[in-house]
């Protein structure tokens, strides 16, 4: 456990004294990530799905605020969903404006959240961000785990059904396009997977911070460990009851690999020594006060001191001795 300390001390200081340049790296990397996925699901539109534009873009967004790049990044899905179909964009960019006031509303500090919760879908690990929202997050944080999962599903279902939405677009009839409407917008709003996850997600957000808010000991990991039981109890009566089809050993095995990732990041942001818990009390003009005080656990990283010997130096030295010897002999 003190290595691990002392490793986490010195990637703090390290982290702190070159803070600014690995906030931008990540947010190079993180953008990049995004608008290479963004092209390989949808890819319609030619002059934005190559390679020169992304690291542009990303090079850019490394130095934009993290809800700026939410935006750059719907921005690149409107214009692919404006190259397969103009109903289909409009459609989407309807839906973006209404999740964008509610996350602007409720959770404007949640923007990775956005970005990261259809990364970790194709990563089969999406439980990770709601876990984690539940430490450091608010309850409000389901609103932008809810927004990031329902940009994910809505991608799945345009690149599912691209032929289908490409010959609404050609079409001039206005009732062909009513239809064309109608069967967008079942097909984007529509799905029972996609309304589960939002619930799930939303439940375990607000477990996770209401458990780990509790003054009694361990309360991190007892909310982590009902977290992941709440997230699979939720998923599979949802699945039940809304008769959806889900892999149980996916979403079990998905769910604890999520939780192994959230205990390292919980290792970094909270780790205390309950051995050493206070009980302080005093009182002022108006109140008594009862604090509970529990120490964090933390080791100096060791100071690793290198004495340099340089070889010219001593000979040099060793000279100067020799020539003295030599001048008092002649005297």
């Amino acid at each position: 456990m003190t290595t691990l300390l002392v490793i986490k001390e010195q990637l703090m200081g390290f982290f702190s004294r070159f803070e600014a340049y690995i906030v931008a790296v990540l947010k190079f990397i993180l953008s990049m990530i995004a608008l290479l996925l963004i092209n390989a699901d949808l890819g319609f539109m030619q002059k934005i799905d190559n390679g020169a534009i992304v690291l542009i873009v990303s090079l850019i967004c490394s130095f934009l605020p993290m809800n700026l790049i939410v935006l750059i990044l719907a921005a690149f899905i409107l214009l692919h969903l404006y190259s397969l179909s103009l109903e289909c964009a409009v459609i989407v960019a309807i839906v973006f404006v209404l999740m964008f006031l509610l996350y602007f509303r409720f959770s404007p500090r949640d923007a990775c959240a956005v970005i990261l919760t259809p990364i970790c879908y194709m990563l089969k690990i999406p439980y990770v961000v709601p876990l984690t929202l539940g430490f450091v997050g608010t309850p409000m944080s389901c609103v932008s785990v809810g927004c990031g999962t329902v940009v994910y599903y809505m991608l799945g279902y345009v690149k599912a059904n691209a032929d289908r939405l490409a010959k609404s677009k050609s079409s001039s009839d206005p009732e062909s396009a009513l239809g064309s409407f109608k069967y967008i917008i079942d097909g984007l709003l529509g799905s029972d997977k996609m309304l589960l996850f939002v619930i799930a997600f939303a439940v375990v957000v607000v477990v996770v911070y209401m458990i780990k808010s509790l003054p009694v000991d361990y309360s991190w990991k007892i909310a982590l460990g009902l977290g992941v039981v709440v997230n699979i109890l939720v998923i599979l009566i949802g699945c039940s009851a809304l008769e959806v089809e889900l892999s149980v050993g996916g979403v079990i095995f998905g769910t604890l690999i999520s939780a192994l990732i959230v205990f390292v990041i919980q290792f970094f942001i909270f780790n205390v020594d309950y051995s050493r818990t206070e009980n302080v009390q005093f009182e002022d003009d108006e109140y008594f006060y009862y604090v509970k005080a529990i120490p964090k656990m933390s080791v100096e990283a060791p100071d690793v001191n290198v004495k340099r010997m340089n070889y010219r130096d001593d000979y040099d030295d060793y000279d100067d001795e020799e020539d003295d010897d030599d001048e008092l002999d002649y005297l």
